[in-house]
C-alpha cells in the first residue's frame, strides 16, 4: 500500500495539539480558559512523550539498522526528527503566548503572575514564611557527589543547584513538591494579587537551606519516562496481580525527554545526562518552568474570566409517577452530555439496583470515575440479591490503578468480575439489564459513545442511548456471553450480528459495505453521501475505501478531532473529502456515522474510532439509531457542527489547521447544540 497516501499519525496528532494551543491565543476565549488550554497542551505533550516518542525512537533505530544491512527506507521512521522540530516551534509559541499575551492580560485584571523574575521586596517575607510553614518539610536533598542512588522520577520537577565552598564545588538536586502542594502560591498586597511558582519560592530560600555555601546558580530540570507497562498478553496467572506490580514500575521506565531551561550550561546538561543514563533520550531546551500542565490549578477563580455558567439540562420522565425504566420500555431515551445532565444515567443504574423485578445486570467499565456512583449502585444491586457481572478493563492506560481498586471493591461486594482478555482491550460502552415480569423477561440496555464515568461526562461530548429494543439487546447479550469467555475470537467464533457492529466480528466489514453502498448509489445517479465524526482516523483499509468513494463522486464530510491520516483535497483521490476539526469548551468525543443511503439515512454511533487498535485489537460496539425522532435530533446536531465556522478549522492536504475565513454562519456549534438540546428537552417533556 502506497505510504504517501496516508499522513503520519504522530505528526497529525501534533497538529491537533497545536490547535489546542491556538485556543490560548484566541482573545474571544475568556482569559482563565486560555490558561487552561495552555495546561491541556502541556499535559497532552507529556503524554505524547510517554506513549508515542518511544515508538518513534524505536522506528528511528530500526531505520539505522536497516540502512546498515541495505534494506531501503521507510518514510514513517523520519517522523522522530520532524516531531521534534514541530514541538520546538510549538514550545516557542507557548512561551510567547504566556509572556506576551496571557501575563499582560492578567496584569490588566489585577493579577500579577511572577514569571522568571525576582520576588518583589513587599511580599518576599510572606513567601519565606510560606516556605518554612508549608514547603520545607517536603524538600528532599540529594548531594550528587555523595549519593549515587538518586533516580529522577517521571515528570517531577527538580532544581539543580551549583554550590561552592572553600574553592570546591558541589552539585545538589532538590525536588519541587508540586505533587503534594499546589504549584502556585497567591499573595495579595496593595490590591494586587501576586501569583508565584513555588519553584521561585524554593530558589529564594536556597541560602537558608545551604547557609555555609555560595550559591552559584540554580536550574529547573524534568525527565519524562516511557509509560508502557510490560504485560505479556499471553500471561499465565492473575492479570490483576501482574498489572499491580507493573504500575509501581511505570515511573521507572526509560527516559524519553530531558528538559532543561535556557541558559543552562551544555557541560552541565551533558554531565547530568551521563549521570542519569539519558544518552538515548531527547535533550530539549524548554522554558524557565516545566510541567505547565499545573496551570490547570491556577489559583484565581474570577467568574468574569471564565466561560459563562451553563447548567446541564435536566431530563424528566413525562409521567412523574413512572420510573425511568418504565419510560425506556415505552420509548428510547437519549442523553447528550455535557449538554444534558448525566443524572439520567445515574438514575438508570440506581433504579435497577433497587427494582425487585431486576434479576441480572451486566456492564463494561473502561475508565471508572474516582468516586464512581455507578460502581456503588452495582455494589448495592449485588447486596440486594441481583446477579451483577462487570467486565472491567485493567489495561486502560493511566487508569489501571483506579480500575484495579474498583474491581477489588466490586468483587468483595459479591459482583462477578471479568478481567481483561489476552491481546484485546474491551473498549465498548455497554450495559444490559434483565427484568422478570411474571413469566416474561424484559431487557433494558445502555449503549454509548463514552465511558460510564460521571466525571468526564461534565466536559466530554458523548451520546448515550437507553433502549428496550429487543433485537439490539439480544445481540448485546451475545457480546456479554462472549466477554465471559475471556478469549480472543477464533475461527469458530463467528457470531452473527444483524443490528450491532462489533469489532473482531463484523465492524470493519460492515463499514466497508456501508461505504460501498454509497459508491454504488453514486454510480447509479442516486443520492449518496457520508458524514463521519471521529476522534481519530488511521486505519488504512477504511481510509482507502473513503478515497474510493471520493473518486466515485460521493461527498464525504469528516469531523476529526485528533489523529487524521487521510489526506483531503488531492485531485483524483480525495477532492470530494473535507475535514473539519472542532476544539472548544468541551472535548469532542462522540463517534457518529451517517450514510445517505439514497435519502433513507442510516445512522450509527459507538465506541470505536477508525484506528488500528480499535479495529484489530479491541472489542468495540457501534449501534444503529432506529427511532426517527432521535435520528433527526442527532443529524441536526451533526449539521450544526458541519456549519461551525467559529470553533472549527479546516484541515488542508498537509493537515494543518486553517481558519474558516468566510464566516457565513457565525455558529459556534457547542453553544448552538446546547440551545438545540434545551428546546428538545422541553419539547420531549411536554409530549
Amino acid at each position: 500500500m502506497n505510504e504517501h497516501l496516508f499522513f503520519s499519525r504522530d505528526i497529525s496528532w501534533l497538529y491537533f495539539n497545536e490547535r489546542v494551543l491556538l485556543e490560548a491565543a484566541d482573545e474571544a476565549v475568556p482569559l482563565l480558559e486560555r490558561i487552561r488550554f495552555l495546561s491541556i497542551f502541556s499535559s497532552n505533550l507529556d503524554e505524547f512523550y510517554r506513549v508515542r516518542i518511544p515508538v518513534l525512537l524505536a522506528l528511528q533505530k530500526l531505520q539505522l539498522t536497516e540502512k546498515n544491512i541495505g534494506i531501503g527506507e521507510n518514510p514513517e521512521v523520519d517522523n522522530y526528527q520532524q516531531a521534534n522540530e514541530i514541538i520546538r516551534r510549538q514550545q516557542d509559541l507557548f512561551g510567547k503566548l504566556l509572556t506576551e499575551n496571557i501575563i499582560p492580560d492578567l496584569r490588566q485584571s489585577g493579577i500579577n503572575l511572577l514569571y522568571n523574575t525576582t520576588i518583589p521586596p513587599g511580599i518576599i517575607q510572606t513567601a519565606r514564611d510560606y516556605f518554612f510553614e508549608s514547603l520545607a518539610g517536603l524538600i528532599e536533598i540529594a548531594w550528587l557527589s555523595r549519593d549515587r542512588s538518586f533516580f529522577p522520577a517521571n515528570n517531577r520537577i527538580y532544581i539543580v543547584v551549583m554550590l561552592e565552598k572553600d574553592r570546591s564545588s558541589d552539585l545538589v538536586i532538590l525536588n519541587i513538591p508540586s505533587d503534594t502542594v499546589s504549584r502556585f502560591y497567591s499573595i495579595t498586597s496593595d490590591n494586587i494579587q501576586y501569583v508565584l511558582f513555588i519553584d521561585d519560592i524554593v530558589k529564594a530560600c536556597l541560602p537558608y537551606i545551604f547557609p555555609r555555601y555560595t550559591i552559584n546558580s540554580a536550574y529547573s530540570i524534568k525527565i519524562t519516562r516511557d509509560a508502557a507497562l510490560d504485560i505479556d498478553d499471553e500471561y499465565e496467572g492473575n492479570i490483576a496481580e501482574k498489572i499491580e506490580k507493573q504500575i509501581s514500575k511505570r515511573d521507572m521506565g526509560l527516559a524519553t525527554r530531558f528538559l532543561y531551561p535556557p541558559g543552562m550550561p551544555l557541560t552541565l546538561v551533558q554531565s547530568l545526562a551521563s549521570r542519569f543514563s539519558l544518552a538515548n533520550s531527547g535533550k530539549m531546551q524548554g522554558g524557565a518552568y516545566h510541567n505547565m500542565k499545573d496551570l490547570m490549578s491556577f489559583p484565581v477563580n474570577d467568574s468574569s474570566l471564565l466561560y459563562p455558567n451553563r447548567n446541564p439540562l435536566v431530563f424528566r420522565v413525562r409521567n412523574e409517577a413512572q420510573s425511568l425504566c418504565a419510560e425506556i420500555q415505552d420509548k428510547d431515551v437519549w442523553v447528550h452530555t455535557p449538554y444534558q445532565s448525566y443524572n439520567t444515567v445515574l438514575r438508570f443504574f440506581n433504579e435497577v439496583a433497587i427494582d425487585p423485578e431486576v434479576a441480572e445486570i451486566y456492564t463494561t467499565m473502561y475508565r471508572v470515575a474516582k468516586g464512581s456512583q455507578i460502581a456503588q449502585a452495582l455494589i448495592t444491586a449485588a447486596g440486594n440479591g441481583k446477579k451483577v457481572t462487570v467486565f472491567i478493563e485493567l489495561k486502560a492506560r493511566f487508569d489501571e490503578a483506579n480500575n484495579l481498586k474498583w474491581a477489588k471493591n466490586l468483587k468483595e461486594a459479591g459482583v462477578r468480575i471479568i478481567y481483561s482478555i489476552p491481546k484485546l482491550k474491551v473498549h465498548a460502552k455497554i450495559a444490559l439489564v434483565k427484568k422478570k415480569k411474571g413469566a416474561r423477561q424484559v431487557y433494558l440496555g445502555l449503549l454509548a459513545t463514552g465511558n460510564l464515568n460521571e466525571g468526564t461526562a461534565k466536559f466530554y461530548t458523548d451520546h448515550i442511548l437507553l433502549t428496550a429494543h429487543a433485537g439490539l439487546l439480544r445481540e448485546l447479550e451475545l457480546v456479554f456471553l462472549f466477554l465471559a469467555r475471556r478469549k480472543k475470537p477464533g475461527d469458530n467464533d463467528r457470531i452473527s450480528f444483524r443490528h450491532l457492529l462489533v469489532a473482531q466480528f463484523n465492524l470493519q466489514e460492515r463499514f466497508l459495505q456501508l461505504i460501498g453502498n454509497e459508491i454504488a448509489n453514486a454510480k447509479k445517479g442516486l443520492a449518496s453521501g457520508i458524514t463521519i465524526k471521529l476522534n481519530n482516523l488511521e486505519e488504512r483499509t477504511l481510509i482507502s475505501k473513503l478515497y474510493e468513494a471520493s473518486t466515485a463522486g460521493v461527498k464525504v464530510s469528516l469531523i476529526v478531532r485528533s489523529v487524521c491520516c487521510l489526506i483531503p483535497g488531492i485531485p483524483g483521490m480525495s477532492e470530494n473529502i473535507t475535514i473539519k476539526r472542532i476544539v472548544d469548551r468541551y472535548l469532542e468525543h462522540g463517534r457518529i456515522f451517517v450514510f445517505n443511503n439514497n435519502n433513507e439515512h442510516l445512522l450509527f454511533l459507538g465506541s470505536s474510532d477508525w484506528m488500528n487498535r480499535n479495529v484489530y485489537r479491541r472489542i468495540e460496539v457501534c449501534f444503529p439509531v432506529y427511532d426517527q425522532k432521535l435520528k433527526k435530533e442527532l443529524m441536526d446536531m451533526v449539521n450544526l457542527q458541519l456549519q461551525d465556522d467559529l470553533s472549527a478549522v479546516w484541515l488542508n492536504d498537509s493537515l494543518q489547521n486553517l481558519p474558516i475565513y468566510n464566516k457565513l454562519n457565525h455558529i459556534r456549534s457547542q453553544e448552538a447544540i446546547y440551545d438545540y438540546c434545551s428546546r428538545n428537552t422541553l419539547a420531549y417533556q411536554d409530549l
